[in-house]
């Protein structure tokens, strides 16, 4: 049997939580670590390494660019750290140039894995990295809004009392201050969650500011998205068909086009499978657009 190989670029708190994740779980037999920081990079391998008599059977080290070569999945969350009380948007200009250096590397040594970004603002450069490399683009995925309707859903059962894997609802748009929260649909057990306005304020507010409350006390969110990671992964390399709030490119979703965004998708073994349309209440969907328009402004400023 072939064997499984993932590379993260990226190893900072996002990168290397997203490896131990990875290997906790046993998800690849191979994982690479790549980082500008090649010492971090190969601390960490070693680190890791040294808790395989507990685990088992995955190789780990700190690798090249040439070792995206035959990868199957290769995950990115390189980029300039958000800063306390700067806005996901913020990050774009530093990270561009970044980013591009990245990009030319890994298309020059793979061509049929699939690119999963987790860097922010993640929907802009997913679309920047589909633009550069012109790949399918069902293969170039962001980690988009599963994190944030994770988030949702655990403050709804919070809430309710009720257990958040029993809680369906979606925050789409923008991993970002446009998302919004799709209470029309949101439901336990087929049953619509019925919240006053102050509820549904707080929620979302506390849902949507997540990241700034935690990066304010800690500097960095990586635990949660980790999981949302290894979540996405798993249904990929299982082959799962699984409905994944993730960031990709749309085409005429109620009237968006031409700009990648969190949205429900089947994902599986090629990557998205098919994006499902929510049906909308008029202000979500008006919502949704003013969500779109903001990035597309910003997209328009990327020389792609």
């Amino acid at each position: 049997m072939s064997k499984t190989k993932i590379v993260i670029i990226g190893v900072g708190a996002v990168g290397a939580t997203t490896a131990y994740t990875l290997l906790l779980r046993e998800r690849a037999d191979e994982l690479v670590l790549i980082d500008a920081n090649e010492g971090k990079a190969r601390g960490d391998a070693i680190d890791m390494n040294h808790g395989l008599p507990f685990l088992g059977r995955t190789k780990v080290w700190a690798g090249t660019y040439e070792d995206c070569r035959g990868a199957n999945l290769i995950i990115v969350t390189a980029g300039a750290a958000q800063k306390p009380g700067e806005s996901r948007v913020d990050l774009l200009r530093r990270n561009v140039s970044i980013f591009e250096s990245i990009m030319n590397e890994v298309f020059k040594y793979n061509q049929d894995g699939i690119l999963l970004i987790a860097s922010n603002p993640v929907d802009i450069m997913s679309y920047f990295s589909w633009k550069k490399s012109q790949w399918p683009v069902h293969r170039i995925i962001g980690s988009g809004t599963l994190l944030d309707s994770a988030r949702f859903r655990y403050l709804i059962g919070e809430e309710l009392g009720i257990d958040s894997r029993s809680v369906h609802a979606h925050i789409i748009g923008e991993h970002g201050d446009s998302e919004l929260p799709v209470w029309s649909l949101a439901n336990v057990a087929g049953t619509r969650i019925e919240f006053d306005d102050e509820q549904r304020d707080r929620i979302f507010r506390n849902t949507r500011d997540a990241a700034y409350e935690i990066i304010a006390a800690k500097g960095a969110t990586y635990y949660a998205i980790a999981l949302a990671l290894d979540r996405i992964v798993t249904a990929i390399l299982r082959d799962e068909g699984a409905v994944l709030n993730v960031s990709t490119l749309l085409q005429d979703y109620h009237g968006v086009s031409d700009v990648y965004l969190g949205v429900p998708c089947i994902v599986d073994r090629n990557g998205v499978r098919e994006v499902l349309k929510l049906e909308l209440s008029d202000s979500e969907r008006e919502l949704l657009h003013k969500s779109a328009e903001k990035l597309k402004g910003l997209i328009r400023s990327i020389e792609v």
